[in-house]
């Protein structure tokens, strides 16, 4: 078996679960190849002493690799998902963050699970993205143009509110007077689209929710449309640019650019471990079911 790893170092909570994973893929000889990053910060931790191959690039990941480790929280996977792209190597998440409804697997059952994926023992999640393109054209976003969670418009260097203009297979839905729009997959309906009263949808539904963010208008609601739906956005403002962030990643726009956002050709595949399901993760991250009055 050969993996990818990939993750981000926390002081206090990495360093266990880097040596548990490790010392269980060197044990069952497992191929790890390291990202160059974050093998460069390990070594410098002084948490592993052996030699490992490393990865830089995400032309380097080919379908010889059986799945992706991600080390981290959710913004670890976001990032890890511009390393696979559409090669289809399935990710799998070790939540060394805090809320993680990406990176599941807990600290505390590292062995047993890892154990699941020897034994190829679990199921893959498809994750619908979404891709973004400007009229005219902008640099920024020509390379990695697509996201997992979210792309979302929102206002620049000012407290004033923008106009998203928006509009769906090019009929007019709305004009949204709001500090901005979020445009979210399945996936994201968990983050910041959630935050700003969006629904939550589950991974494998065909949707996507478009949620304004502090509209003026208090009658604009959440909207859930079709994942073939393409989304045509053109913002005004008193600035000359706002923001367009494709999950962590932010550019600035200028105003009266067109934006399409449609779903991309391609999907995410991410892993699921036996008793780990979405469900259960809901439950255990928004205490569904528990009386938290006391």
């Amino acid at each position: 078996m050969k993996v990818a790893i990939y993750g981000q170092y926390y002081q206090n909570s990495t360093e266990p679960i880097i040596k548990d994973i490790f010392s269980f893929f060197i044990k069952n000889n497992v191929e790890m190849i390291i990202e160059s990053n974050f093998l460069n910060i390990l070594n410098e931790k002084k948490i592993i002493k052996k030699e490992f191959k490393t990865f830089t690039i995400h032309s380097e990941l080919n379908n010889s690799f059986d799945m992706l480790i991600s080390i981290g929280g959710d913004g670890t996977i976001l990032k890890a998902s511009t390393l696979v792209r559409d090669s289809g190597i399935p990710i799998l998440g070790i939540n060394a963050g805090r809320l993680g409804f990406l990176a599941n697997v807990q600290k505390d059952n590292i062995a047993e699970f890892m154990q699941f994926v020897i034994d190829k023992k679990y199921t893959i999640s498809k994750r619908t993205l979404l891709s973004l393109s400007c009229t005219p054209e902008n640099i920024a976003i020509q390379d990695i143009n697509f996201a997992l969670n979210e792309i979302t418009v929102s206002r620049k260097d000012t407290t004033s509110m923008i106009t998203v203009e928006t509009y769906l297979n090019d009929e007019y839905l709305n004009s949204y007077w709001a500090d901005g729009l979020i445009i979210a997959t399945p996936t994201g309906s968990t983050g910041y689209s959630m935050s700003c009263g969006g629904p939550i949808l589950t991974p494998d539904v065909q949707s996507l929710v478009i949620t304004p963010i502090a509209p003026h208008n208090l009658n604009a609601r959440p909207l859930v449309v079709k994942d073939e739906t393409e989304i045509r956005l053109k913002v005004s403002g008193r600035e000359e640019h706002y923001l367009v962030s494709l999950d962590s990643r932010v550019i600035s726009v200028k105003n009266e650019t067109i934006l399409v956002i449609k779903k991309t050709p391609f999907q995410i595949n991410m892993v699921e471990i036996p008793e780990e399901t979405f469900l259960k993760t809901l439950r255990s991250k928004l205490f569904w079911g528990e009386d938290r009055r006391n």
